[in-house]
Protein backbone atom coordinates (compact mmCIF):
# COMPACT_ATOMS: atom_id res chain seq x y z
CA UNK A 1 0.00 0.00 0.00
CA UNK A 2 1.14 3.63 -0.85
CA UNK A 3 0.50 7.01 0.84
CA UNK A 4 -0.91 9.17 -1.92
CA UNK A 5 -0.34 13.29 -2.61
CA UNK A 6 -1.63 15.34 -4.95
CA UNK A 7 2.11 16.16 -5.01
CA UNK A 8 5.88 15.00 -3.69
CA UNK A 9 8.06 17.24 -3.67
CA UNK A 10 11.53 15.32 -3.39
CA UNK A 11 14.44 17.36 -0.99
CA UNK A 12 14.06 19.47 2.26
CA UNK A 13 16.87 22.18 1.50
CA UNK A 14 16.60 25.57 0.25
CA UNK A 15 14.71 24.53 -2.92
CA UNK A 16 12.32 22.34 -1.88
CA UNK A 17 11.02 24.48 1.52
CA UNK A 18 10.36 27.22 -0.76
CA UNK A 19 8.46 25.18 -3.35
CA UNK A 20 6.49 24.00 -0.68
CA UNK A 21 5.57 27.05 0.56
CA UNK A 22 4.58 28.39 -2.59
CA UNK A 23 2.62 25.37 -2.92
CA UNK A 24 0.51 25.79 0.45
CA UNK A 25 -0.29 29.41 -0.48
CA UNK A 26 -1.43 29.04 -4.01
CA UNK A 27 -2.59 25.58 -4.22
CA UNK A 28 -4.51 25.37 -1.02
CA UNK A 29 -6.19 22.43 -2.11
CA UNK A 30 -3.56 20.15 -3.31
CA UNK A 31 -1.85 17.79 -0.68
CA UNK A 32 2.01 17.17 -0.38
CA UNK A 33 4.39 15.43 1.29
CA UNK A 34 8.29 16.32 1.20
CA UNK A 35 10.65 12.71 1.00
CA UNK A 36 13.98 14.04 2.41
CA UNK A 37 16.67 11.55 2.08
CA UNK A 38 18.62 12.67 5.45
CA UNK A 39 17.39 13.22 8.28
CA UNK A 40 17.19 16.89 8.75
CA UNK A 41 15.89 20.31 6.63
CA UNK A 42 18.66 22.46 5.47
CA UNK A 43 20.15 20.09 2.31
CA UNK A 44 23.21 21.93 1.16
CA UNK A 45 23.82 24.28 3.98
CA UNK A 46 23.66 21.32 6.44
CA UNK A 47 25.67 18.78 4.41
CA UNK A 48 28.95 21.08 4.23
CA UNK A 49 30.69 21.47 7.21
CA UNK A 50 33.89 22.80 6.62
CA UNK A 51 35.29 25.74 8.26
CA UNK A 52 33.98 29.24 6.79
CA UNK A 53 31.32 27.51 4.52
CA UNK A 54 29.41 30.47 3.31
CA UNK A 55 26.91 31.88 0.20
CA UNK A 56 28.74 33.58 -2.85
CA UNK A 57 25.15 34.72 -3.41
CA UNK A 58 23.98 37.70 -1.70
CA UNK A 59 20.62 36.83 0.44
CA UNK A 60 18.81 39.63 -1.19
CA UNK A 61 17.91 36.91 -4.02
CA UNK A 62 19.41 33.84 -2.47
CA UNK A 63 16.45 34.20 0.45
CA UNK A 64 13.35 34.16 -0.49
CA UNK A 65 10.94 36.51 -1.65
CA UNK A 66 8.42 36.37 0.64
CA UNK A 67 10.54 35.89 3.71
CA UNK A 68 12.67 38.92 4.04
CA UNK A 69 16.08 38.56 5.23
CA UNK A 70 17.12 40.71 8.01
CA UNK A 71 20.69 40.16 9.13
CA UNK A 72 23.32 42.65 8.63
CA UNK A 73 25.33 40.80 6.21
CA UNK A 74 24.16 40.14 3.18
CA UNK A 75 26.87 37.17 2.05
CA UNK A 76 25.97 34.61 4.89
CA UNK A 77 27.43 32.37 6.55
CA UNK A 78 26.20 28.67 5.75
CA UNK A 79 25.27 28.76 10.00
CA UNK A 80 22.62 31.60 9.45
CA UNK A 81 21.74 30.42 5.65
CA UNK A 82 20.52 26.94 7.26
CA UNK A 83 18.60 29.17 10.34
CA UNK A 84 17.23 30.85 8.08
CA UNK A 85 15.74 28.04 5.94
CA UNK A 86 14.89 26.12 8.98
CA UNK A 87 12.99 28.62 10.53
CA UNK A 88 10.95 29.31 7.60
CA UNK A 89 9.88 25.76 7.26
CA UNK A 90 8.87 25.74 10.80
CA UNK A 91 7.12 29.53 10.77
CA UNK A 92 4.86 27.83 7.48
CA UNK A 93 4.28 24.93 8.96
CA UNK A 94 6.27 22.69 6.15
CA UNK A 95 8.41 21.27 8.90
CA UNK A 96 5.51 18.84 9.63
CA UNK A 97 4.75 17.76 6.38
CA UNK A 98 8.44 16.26 5.78
CA UNK A 99 9.10 12.27 6.00
CA UNK A 100 12.80 12.36 6.82
CA UNK A 101 15.42 9.56 6.13
CA UNK A 102 13.69 8.47 2.65
CA UNK A 103 15.65 8.38 -0.37
CA UNK A 104 13.70 8.28 -3.61
CA UNK A 105 14.87 5.33 -6.10
CA UNK A 106 12.88 5.15 -8.39
CA UNK A 107 9.85 6.89 -10.14
CA UNK A 108 7.71 4.82 -12.22
CA UNK A 109 4.39 6.27 -14.32
CA UNK A 110 1.68 4.53 -14.87
CA UNK A 111 -0.67 5.88 -17.89
CA UNK A 112 -3.70 3.89 -16.95
CA UNK A 113 -3.60 5.25 -13.27
CA UNK A 114 -2.52 8.66 -13.92
CA UNK A 115 -0.07 8.92 -11.22
CA UNK A 116 3.52 8.79 -10.19
CA UNK A 117 4.57 5.43 -8.14
CA UNK A 118 7.37 5.99 -6.29
CA UNK A 119 9.59 3.88 -4.33
CA UNK A 120 12.15 5.06 -1.66
CA UNK A 121 14.55 3.63 0.86
CA UNK A 122 13.35 4.84 4.14
CA UNK A 123 16.72 4.91 6.26
CA UNK A 124 19.12 3.59 7.87
CA UNK A 125 17.74 0.05 7.34
CA UNK A 126 17.45 0.75 3.64
CA UNK A 127 13.65 -0.43 3.89
CA UNK A 128 11.26 -0.28 1.15
CA UNK A 129 9.11 2.68 1.17
CA UNK A 130 5.92 3.79 -1.57
CA UNK A 131 4.08 6.67 -2.26
CA UNK A 132 2.45 7.60 -5.15
CA UNK A 133 1.10 11.22 -6.01
CA UNK A 134 0.24 13.13 -9.14
CA UNK A 135 2.57 15.57 -9.71
CA UNK A 136 5.99 14.77 -8.78
CA UNK A 137 8.27 18.19 -7.95
CA UNK A 138 12.51 17.68 -7.64
CA UNK A 139 14.23 19.91 -5.42
CA UNK A 140 17.26 17.19 -4.62
CA UNK A 141 20.05 20.01 -6.46
CA UNK A 142 22.32 19.32 -8.84
CA UNK A 143 25.24 17.10 -7.12
CA UNK A 144 25.47 13.97 -5.23
CA UNK A 145 25.30 14.18 -1.27
CA UNK A 146 26.95 10.91 -1.05
CA UNK A 147 30.91 12.26 -1.94
CA UNK A 148 32.52 14.85 -3.50
CA UNK A 149 34.63 14.53 -6.47
CA UNK A 150 38.03 13.77 -6.24
CA UNK A 151 40.68 13.21 -9.12
CA UNK A 152 42.68 9.87 -9.02
CA UNK A 153 46.47 11.18 -7.74
CA UNK A 154 49.27 9.39 -8.14
CA UNK A 155 50.80 7.54 -5.27
CA UNK A 156 48.14 9.33 -2.67
CA UNK A 157 48.11 6.00 -0.49
CA UNK A 158 52.15 6.37 0.22
CA UNK A 159 50.68 9.88 1.52
CA UNK A 160 51.33 9.82 5.63
CA UNK A 161 49.04 12.68 6.67
CA UNK A 162 44.99 13.55 6.07
CA UNK A 163 43.23 13.26 3.03
CA UNK A 164 39.71 15.47 3.56
CA UNK A 165 37.29 16.49 0.43
CA UNK A 166 35.23 19.70 2.03
CA UNK A 167 31.71 17.96 1.54
CA UNK A 168 33.04 15.14 3.94
CA UNK A 169 34.62 17.67 6.75
CA UNK A 170 34.15 16.35 10.38
CA UNK A 171 34.74 17.71 13.43
CA UNK A 172 37.74 16.14 14.08
CA UNK A 173 39.67 17.46 11.14
CA UNK A 174 42.18 18.92 13.16
CA UNK A 175 44.31 21.55 11.12
CA UNK A 176 45.28 23.84 14.03
CA UNK A 177 49.60 24.13 13.69
CA UNK A 178 49.55 21.84 11.00
CA UNK A 179 50.80 22.70 7.40
CA UNK A 180 47.49 22.49 5.40
CA UNK A 181 47.64 22.29 1.52
CA UNK A 182 44.10 23.24 -0.47
CA UNK A 183 43.77 21.54 -4.01
CA UNK A 184 41.61 23.70 -5.95
CA UNK A 185 40.91 27.57 -7.33
CA UNK A 186 37.07 27.37 -6.75
CA UNK A 187 34.78 29.03 -4.36
CA UNK A 188 35.01 26.53 -1.93
CA UNK A 189 39.04 26.31 -2.06
CA UNK A 190 39.07 30.67 -1.91
CA UNK A 191 36.80 29.91 1.11
CA UNK A 192 38.53 27.32 3.22
CA UNK A 193 41.95 28.72 2.62
CA UNK A 194 41.13 32.27 4.35
CA UNK A 195 39.28 30.15 7.67
CA UNK A 196 42.21 27.91 7.71
CA UNK A 197 45.03 29.45 7.56
CA UNK A 198 43.80 31.68 10.90
CA UNK A 199 45.53 28.85 12.94
CA UNK A 200 47.22 26.54 10.24
CA UNK A 201 51.06 26.85 11.00
CA UNK A 202 50.68 27.43 6.95
CA UNK A 203 48.19 27.38 4.22
CA UNK A 204 49.02 26.79 0.67
CA UNK A 205 46.51 26.98 -2.41
CA UNK A 206 47.68 24.94 -4.85
CA UNK A 207 45.92 25.32 -8.01
CA UNK A 208 46.63 23.77 -11.67
CA UNK A 209 45.06 26.68 -12.90
CA UNK A 210 44.03 30.50 -11.80
CA UNK A 211 39.99 31.21 -11.14
CA UNK A 212 38.74 34.88 -11.44
CA UNK A 213 38.25 35.93 -8.01
CA UNK A 214 36.70 39.12 -7.25
CA UNK A 215 36.48 41.39 -4.02
CA UNK A 216 32.89 42.19 -2.25
CA UNK A 217 31.63 43.60 1.09
CA UNK A 218 29.72 40.97 2.68
CA UNK A 219 27.27 43.61 3.99
CA UNK A 220 24.82 45.86 1.33
CA UNK A 221 25.24 49.50 2.52
CA UNK A 222 22.04 50.29 0.10
CA UNK A 223 20.44 47.44 1.78
CA UNK A 224 20.67 48.29 5.03
CA UNK A 225 20.41 51.87 4.40
CA UNK A 226 16.84 51.05 2.88
CA UNK A 227 15.68 48.92 6.16
CA UNK A 228 16.24 52.02 8.33
CA UNK A 229 13.60 53.82 6.47
CA UNK A 230 11.54 51.32 4.85
CA UNK A 231 9.71 48.43 5.76
CA UNK A 232 11.58 44.92 5.84
CA UNK A 233 9.38 43.40 2.98
CA UNK A 234 9.89 46.61 0.56
CA UNK A 235 13.72 47.32 1.38
CA UNK A 236 14.41 43.84 0.78
CA UNK A 237 12.36 43.78 -2.59
CA UNK A 238 14.06 47.26 -3.37
CA UNK A 239 17.42 45.55 -2.66
CA UNK A 240 16.45 42.17 -4.13
CA UNK A 241 15.99 44.15 -7.71
CA UNK A 242 19.15 46.36 -7.60
CA UNK A 243 21.31 43.14 -7.10
CA UNK A 244 19.46 41.31 -9.97
CA UNK A 245 20.20 44.81 -12.35
CA UNK A 246 23.69 44.99 -10.84
CA UNK A 247 24.49 41.00 -11.91
CA UNK A 248 22.74 41.49 -14.80
CA UNK A 249 24.30 44.29 -16.00
CA UNK A 250 27.67 42.85 -14.97
CA UNK A 251 26.91 39.54 -16.80
CA UNK A 252 26.08 41.19 -20.05
CA UNK A 253 29.70 42.86 -19.47
CA UNK A 254 31.24 39.76 -19.62
CA UNK A 255 30.03 38.42 -22.21
CA UNK A 256 29.63 41.37 -24.43
CA UNK A 257 33.25 42.97 -23.53
CA UNK A 258 35.49 40.25 -21.94
CA UNK A 259 38.72 42.13 -22.14
CA UNK A 260 36.75 44.94 -20.16
CA UNK A 261 35.41 42.86 -17.30
CA UNK A 262 38.31 41.06 -17.21
CA UNK A 263 40.33 44.21 -16.37
CA UNK A 264 37.87 45.40 -13.88
CA UNK A 265 38.35 42.32 -12.12
CA UNK A 266 42.27 41.98 -12.14
CA UNK A 267 42.52 45.42 -11.05
CA UNK A 268 40.57 44.43 -8.21
CA UNK A 269 43.02 41.74 -7.12
CA UNK A 270 46.19 44.26 -7.97
CA UNK A 271 45.07 46.93 -5.90
CA UNK A 272 45.65 44.80 -2.62
CA UNK A 273 48.05 42.11 -3.61
CA UNK A 274 50.10 45.24 -5.03
CA UNK A 275 52.53 45.79 -8.15
CA UNK A 276 54.93 43.27 -7.46
CA UNK A 277 52.44 40.33 -7.02
CA UNK A 278 52.36 37.81 -9.89
CA UNK A 279 48.42 38.44 -10.81
CA UNK A 280 49.38 37.12 -14.51
CA UNK A 281 49.93 33.84 -13.31
CA UNK A 282 47.88 33.03 -10.33
CA UNK A 283 44.51 35.16 -10.66
CA UNK A 284 44.20 35.62 -14.58
CA UNK A 285 42.55 32.66 -16.36
CA UNK A 286 42.64 31.22 -20.13
CA UNK A 287 38.75 31.55 -20.39
CA UNK A 288 36.91 34.93 -20.27
CA UNK A 289 34.79 35.89 -16.89
CA UNK A 290 31.61 34.13 -16.89
CA UNK A 291 32.77 31.18 -18.93
CA UNK A 292 32.97 29.33 -15.46
CA UNK A 293 31.30 31.11 -12.15
CA UNK A 294 33.47 34.09 -10.41
CA UNK A 295 34.85 33.21 -6.94
CA UNK A 296 33.90 35.74 -4.09
CA UNK A 297 36.38 37.37 -1.57
CA UNK A 298 33.97 38.97 1.00
CA UNK A 299 35.59 42.09 2.23
CA UNK A 300 39.11 41.18 0.33
CA UNK A 301 39.78 38.28 3.07
CA UNK A 302 41.33 36.09 0.68
CA UNK A 303 43.73 38.55 -1.22
CA UNK A 304 44.49 40.21 2.10
CA UNK A 305 45.52 36.70 3.65
CA UNK A 306 47.84 36.27 0.69
CA UNK A 307 49.53 39.75 0.84
CA UNK A 308 50.38 39.01 5.11
CA UNK A 309 51.72 36.12 4.23
CA UNK A 310 49.68 33.76 5.68
CA UNK A 311 48.36 32.00 1.98
CA UNK A 312 50.74 30.77 -0.56
CA UNK A 313 49.20 30.63 -3.99
CA UNK A 314 51.13 27.90 -6.01
CA UNK A 315 50.00 27.32 -9.77
CA UNK A 316 51.30 23.93 -10.85
CA UNK A 317 50.40 20.28 -11.69
CA UNK A 318 50.57 17.44 -9.24
CA UNK A 319 53.07 14.90 -10.31
CA UNK A 320 52.76 12.40 -7.44
CA UNK A 321 52.03 12.21 -3.65
CA UNK A 322 54.81 11.39 -1.41
CA UNK A 323 55.09 10.75 2.43
CA UNK A 324 55.57 14.16 3.22
CA UNK A 325 53.33 15.67 0.76
CA UNK A 326 52.96 16.47 -2.79
CA UNK A 327 55.51 16.46 -5.80
CA UNK A 328 54.86 18.80 -8.23
CA UNK A 329 55.62 18.64 -12.34
CA UNK A 330 58.44 21.29 -11.66
CA UNK A 331 60.03 19.93 -9.42
CA UNK A 332 58.71 21.44 -6.05
CA UNK A 333 57.88 20.04 -3.26
CA UNK A 334 55.33 20.86 -0.59
CA UNK A 335 55.03 19.62 2.77
CA UNK A 336 52.04 18.87 4.00
CA UNK A 337 50.34 17.32 7.14
CA UNK A 338 46.18 17.95 6.06
CA UNK A 339 45.31 18.06 1.84
CA UNK A 340 41.93 19.39 1.40
CA UNK A 341 41.07 18.72 -2.00
CA UNK A 342 38.19 21.36 -3.51
CA UNK A 343 38.47 19.51 -6.64
CA UNK A 344 34.67 19.92 -7.30
CA UNK A 345 31.36 18.11 -6.87
CA UNK A 346 29.53 14.97 -9.02
CA UNK A 347 26.60 16.13 -11.00
CA UNK A 348 23.68 13.77 -10.43
CA UNK A 349 20.03 14.13 -11.77
CA UNK A 350 17.30 13.87 -9.89
CA UNK A 351 18.52 13.08 -6.89
CA UNK A 352 20.12 9.74 -8.43
CA UNK A 353 16.12 8.04 -8.93
CA UNK A 354 15.48 6.36 -11.83
CA UNK A 355 12.51 7.13 -14.11
CA UNK A 356 10.10 5.54 -16.29
CA UNK A 357 7.25 6.16 -18.06
CA UNK A 358 4.71 3.47 -18.29
CA UNK A 359 8.18 0.31 -17.60
CA UNK A 360 10.22 2.16 -20.41
CA UNK A 361 13.04 4.02 -18.99
CA UNK A 362 13.93 7.34 -18.85
CA UNK A 363 17.08 8.07 -20.31
CA UNK A 364 18.17 11.50 -19.26
CA UNK A 365 20.52 12.47 -22.39
CA UNK A 366 17.49 11.92 -25.02
CA UNK A 367 15.50 14.21 -23.20
CA UNK A 368 15.25 18.18 -23.91
CA UNK A 369 14.22 20.35 -21.10
CA UNK A 370 11.06 22.53 -21.36
CA UNK A 371 11.66 26.13 -20.32
CA UNK A 372 14.04 24.53 -17.34
CA UNK A 373 11.40 23.07 -15.92
CA UNK A 374 9.59 20.31 -17.49
CA UNK A 375 11.43 17.46 -19.66
CA UNK A 376 9.77 16.32 -23.24
CA UNK A 377 7.84 13.28 -22.91
CA UNK A 378 8.09 13.19 -19.31
CA UNK A 379 4.39 13.27 -17.76
CA UNK A 380 3.68 15.63 -14.73
CA UNK A 381 7.41 16.20 -13.96
CA UNK A 382 8.79 19.26 -13.06
CA UNK A 383 12.43 19.85 -11.80
CA UNK A 384 14.67 22.64 -9.74
CA UNK A 385 17.88 23.76 -11.28
CA UNK A 386 19.31 26.89 -10.98
CA UNK A 387 21.13 29.69 -12.61
CA UNK A 388 24.64 29.48 -12.90
CA UNK A 389 24.99 33.25 -13.64
CA UNK A 390 22.94 34.63 -10.95
CA UNK A 391 21.26 33.41 -7.47
CA UNK A 392 19.98 29.80 -7.44
CA UNK A 393 16.61 30.70 -5.85
CA UNK A 394 15.71 33.35 -8.27
CA UNK A 395 15.24 30.65 -10.98
CA UNK A 396 13.78 27.88 -8.09
CA UNK A 397 11.00 30.11 -6.90
CA UNK A 398 9.96 31.11 -10.24
CA UNK A 399 9.99 27.44 -11.16
CA UNK A 400 7.31 26.54 -8.27
CA UNK A 401 5.39 29.63 -8.58
CA UNK A 402 5.16 28.16 -12.62
CA UNK A 403 4.72 24.92 -10.91
CA UNK A 404 1.63 26.35 -9.04
CA UNK A 405 0.52 27.87 -12.64
CA UNK A 406 0.34 24.80 -14.21
CA UNK A 407 -1.70 22.61 -11.56
CA UNK A 408 -4.55 25.56 -11.50
CA UNK A 409 -4.46 25.43 -15.06
CA UNK A 410 -5.06 21.67 -14.80
CA UNK A 411 -7.64 21.82 -11.72
CA UNK A 412 -9.69 24.32 -13.57
CA UNK A 413 -9.77 22.76 -17.26
CA UNK A 414 -10.49 19.17 -15.47
CA UNK A 415 -6.86 17.82 -17.24
CA UNK A 416 -5.09 15.37 -14.60
CA UNK A 417 -1.65 14.93 -17.16
CA UNK A 418 0.59 17.73 -18.63
CA UNK A 419 3.91 16.60 -21.25
CA UNK A 420 6.04 18.79 -22.92
CA UNK A 421 5.75 17.62 -26.88
CA UNK A 422 9.10 18.42 -29.32
CA UNK A 423 7.08 17.62 -32.75
CA UNK A 424 10.35 18.98 -34.49
CA UNK A 425 12.66 15.79 -34.55
CA UNK A 426 15.11 18.26 -36.60
CA UNK A 427 15.63 20.99 -33.91
CA UNK A 428 19.01 21.10 -32.76
CA UNK A 429 19.74 19.70 -29.37
CA UNK A 430 22.13 21.63 -27.06
CA UNK A 431 24.07 21.14 -23.85
CA UNK A 432 21.94 21.90 -21.08
CA UNK A 433 24.56 24.43 -19.86
CA UNK A 434 27.11 26.94 -21.81
CA UNK A 435 29.53 26.63 -19.18
CA UNK A 436 33.33 25.10 -19.14
CA UNK A 437 33.85 24.23 -15.30
CA UNK A 438 34.96 20.58 -15.08
CA UNK A 439 32.26 19.14 -12.90
CA UNK A 440 29.30 19.97 -15.46
CA UNK A 441 32.07 18.89 -18.41
CA UNK A 442 32.17 15.74 -16.79
CA UNK A 443 28.34 15.27 -16.45
CA UNK A 444 27.82 16.92 -20.26
CA UNK A 445 27.00 13.28 -21.42
CA UNK A 446 24.46 12.33 -18.48
CA UNK A 447 22.30 15.59 -18.62
CA UNK A 448 18.69 16.39 -20.65
CA UNK A 449 19.88 18.81 -23.43
CA UNK A 450 18.17 21.79 -24.46
CA UNK A 451 16.75 23.15 -27.75
CA UNK A 452 17.62 25.68 -29.89
CA UNK A 453 14.53 27.68 -29.65
CA UNK A 454 11.81 28.64 -27.42
CA UNK A 455 10.44 27.13 -25.19
CA UNK A 456 12.90 24.58 -25.10
CA UNK A 457 15.47 26.95 -24.45
CA UNK A 458 16.79 27.23 -21.08
CA UNK A 459 17.42 31.33 -20.26
CA UNK A 460 20.20 32.44 -17.72
CA UNK A 461 18.15 35.71 -17.66
CA UNK A 462 15.97 36.06 -14.80
CA UNK A 463 13.55 39.08 -16.53
CA UNK A 464 13.06 36.07 -19.70
CA UNK A 465 11.85 34.04 -17.15
CA UNK A 466 9.49 36.28 -15.45
CA UNK A 467 7.81 36.56 -18.68
CA UNK A 468 8.28 32.95 -20.24
CA UNK A 469 7.41 31.28 -16.25
CA UNK A 470 5.13 33.97 -14.35
CA UNK A 471 3.56 35.97 -17.42
CA UNK A 472 3.13 33.81 -20.28
CA UNK A 473 -0.06 31.36 -21.32
CA UNK A 474 0.29 28.18 -19.95
CA UNK A 475 -1.04 26.72 -23.21
CA UNK A 476 1.53 27.10 -25.64
CA UNK A 477 0.31 24.24 -28.32
CA UNK A 478 4.31 22.25 -27.21
CA UNK A 479 2.00 21.40 -24.06
CA UNK A 480 0.02 18.16 -23.83
CA UNK A 481 -2.87 18.24 -21.97
CA UNK A 482 -5.20 15.33 -21.34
Amino acid sequence: MADHFDVLIIGAGLSGVGAACHLQKKCPCRDFAILEARDCIGGTWDLFRYPGVRSDSDMFTLGYSFRPWTAAKSIADGESILRYVRATAREHGIDGKIRFEHRVTHASWSSKDRRWIVEAERCPAREPAYFSCNFLLMCSGYYSYREGYTPDFAGVARFKGRLVHPQSWTADVDYARKRVVVIGSGATAVTLAPELAKSAASVTLLQRSPTYVAAWPDEDRVANALRRWLPPGLACTLARWKNVAGGMYFYRLCKRDPERAKAMILAGARSTLGPDYDVATHFTPSYNPWEQRLCLAPNDDFFRSIKDGRIAVVTDEIETFVESGIELRSGRHLDADLVVTATGLNLQLLGGAALDVDGRPADAPTLISYKGVLLSDIPNLASVFGYTNASWTLKAELIAGYVCRLLNYMDAHGFSRCTPRNMDPAMERLPPIDFSSGYFQRAMDKLPKQGARKPWRINQNYIRDIWDLRLAAIDDGVLEFA
